[in-house]
């Protein structure tokens, strides 16, 4: 079982009164599947529209649209476009009249749909074997590669897979949902008589166009990628069978399959406000314990917080316990129950401290660039005559991501960031530089070097990793994950309120961000917005300063306030 997938067994399907199902499902939480087809749950709340969410589909489908103009550029005849803006059952209609001409490439294809097993979706892209029948291709506003080698790629303009070979410079990112995609489609292919011979070379396999757009990675869904050995196709067709029979129950009126469970996609999903009601009403022990280890729980007995936190921490799990000790899972629940958002799980909390502090906070837009660097200076130890004031800094490009600009603020701040440094060691002072959640600083101090190598300022990739490596280099999420346990969550928006730390801005969270920065820079077009470039400093301000926050108050007395776990 995964948590994503928020599944107890997963069942056949018995079918459904003409339920149609697209590929999102097979990575969706079973109790969502519910609810879109519970027709009792009509009057149920539901989340507002997430803006940021919005936001991301335009953007997506803006990246598929940039690609499609430029295959129709490079393709020319060989490439037939279904017109986006026909009704549905038109647009099948038209990509059936270009497979029966057995076009080469056909852009924007509509399937037709599977009502025998209840499937509907379409593909960017089709793409037409040598040998006959058509092989998916999807365009996803993701990455889908890293650095290494081995992925099979052909270039974007060139979507032919008897061209692919293994690439000396990417290897493949593992996204599930982009498989899962492409097995349904292969599924609908088939049904439709569309389906390149699965003998064929490449007869089963499917494409991928991510973010980056340069290049197709090609994908063999008969791979065994999945736990067990399973390939993709087989861990779809469990899944969707899975997820029909959930829709079916739920549409019939027949005894739910899935019930309300915390995990991940929560936060999220827009049914999350109709699931935490009943959730909270059961003080279920997913509140506390997410996912699988929750379902584990309520098969033997414990289902509620109160139950959880009732058990003898001393004695014998009574479920596997892989990665969290038993003994603190008992703590978080026994802390939920005192509404407490933090214990402590020693005495005092081991920070690193120094004569000079930098905080750090970046800010990206997704994954097209990071556009800010933000840095709070203080002198613990004492400022000396010559040093930099201490306060906030900020090393912004307001040109839109991606852009070389960035080349120019990422420079601009390392050269400040390493003046800083150099000067306590000369000075014979002790350095530290803070962040919250180093996968997202590391990311881009590296992504940074790396692809503006040699321009001015940048510094040698090997300066960077030695910079990451090095103990002054310290992750405040690290240490709150060392040493406290935490009931409510571990992002800093959780964790610095107990510091009494609180952001100016009511609205302030990476979502808001990415929204406030579309308007900051003119993305869609409009005048950029010189109130959300201020509120967006503002916000990269505060995330700098609850960083100081918490590590003062962490090496402070006022740590002793909080409960120890051993207490509980």
């Amino acid at each position: 079982m995964t948590a994503i997938e928020n599944r107890l067994t997963l069942v056949e399907s018995t079918g459904g009164p003409g339920l149609l199902l697209d590929a999102a499902v097979t990575t969706r939480c079973r109790r969502r599947v519910h609810l879109d087809h519970d027709p009792a749950a009509v009057t149920a709340p539901r989340a507002l529209p997430d803006p940021a969410l919005e936001q991301r589909w335009a953007d997506a489908g803006a990246h598929r649209e940039r690609i499609g103009e430029q295959l129709r550029a490079a393709t020319g005849a060989e490439l037939h476009s279904v017109p986006a803006d026909l009704p549905g059952s038109d647009r099948v209609a038209a990509t059936t009249a270009a497979v029966a001409a057995g076009a080469p490439l056909i852009w924007g294809a509509a399937l037709p749909t599977d009502r025998a097993v209840g499937r509907r979706g379409s593909a960017e892209l089709l793409v037409r074997l040598p040998g006959g029948g058509y092989l998916p291709v999807i365009v996803v506003r993701h990455r889908i590669t890293d650095p290494g080698a081995g992925a099979f790629t052909t270039p974007v303009l060139e979507p032919w897979p008897r061209r692919a070979r293994p690439d000396p410079d990417r290897k493949v990112r593992s996204q599930p949902r982009d498989l899962l995609r492409l097995a349904h489609l292969n599924r609908m292919l088939h049904a439709a008589g569309w389906a390149a011979a699965p003998e064929l070379q490449h007869g089963d396999h499917g494409g991928v166009i991510g973010m980056d757009a340069d290049v197709v990675v090609w994908h063999d869904l008969r791979s065994g990628h999945w736990p067990g050995g399973r390939s993709t196709l087989a861990e779809y067709d469990v899944r969707f069978a899975d997820r029909i029979a959930v829709a079916s129950a739920a549409a019939s009126g027949a005894p739910a399959l899935a019930e309300p469970l915390r995990i991940t996609e929560c936060k999220r999903c827009p049914w999350w406000p109709t699931c935490e009601v009943e959730l909270e009403r059961a003080e279920d022990v997913s509140l506390v314990v997410r996912g699988e280890m929750a379902v584990a729980l309520r098969e033997v007995g414990v289902r509620t917080v109160a139950q959880l936190a009732a058990l003898d921490p001393a004695a014998e799990p009574p479920i596997p316990q892989p990665g969290v000790p038993f003994p603190d899972v008992i703590a978080l629940a026994r802390a939920r129950m005192r509404g407490l958002a933090v214990v402590r799980r020693v005495p005092s909390v081991p920070v690193l401290r120094a004569d000079v502090e930098v905080d750090v906070d970046m800010e990206s837009f997704g994954e097209a660039g990071a556009y800010l660097w933000g840095a709070l200076l203080r002198h613990p130890g004492g400022a000396l005559p010559g040093d930099e004031p201490d306060g906030y800094r900020a090393f912004a490009t307001w040109d839109p991501v991606p852009t070389d600009d960035e080349a120019r603020s990422f420079a601009e701040f390392w050269g400040w960031l390493s003046g800083v440094r150099r000067r306590a060691a000369a000075t014979g002072r002790t350095f530290a530089a803070y962040c919250y959640n180093e996968q997202a600083e590391n990311r881009w101090l590296l992504a940074s070097a790396d692809r503006f190598a040699g321009l001015p300022g940048i510094p040698p990739l090997s300066e960077v990793e030695e910079f990451i490596a090095d103990e002054c280099w310290v992750d405040l999420f690290a240490v709150v994950s060392d040493w406290f346990l935490c009931a409510s969550g571990k992002g800093l928006k959780r964790i610095a309120p107990a510091a009494g730390f609180a952001w100016h801005d009511p609205e302030a969270g990476g979502e808001n961000s990415m929204r406030w920065y579309r308007d900051a820079v003119g993305m869609d077009g409009s005048p950029p917005d010189a109130r959300q470039r201020s509120r967006l400093l503002e916000y990269n301000a505060d995330d700098v300063a609850a960083t100081r926050a918490l590590r003062e108050w962490m090496t402070s007395p006022d740590i002793e306030k909080v409960p120890l776990a051993a207490e509980l």
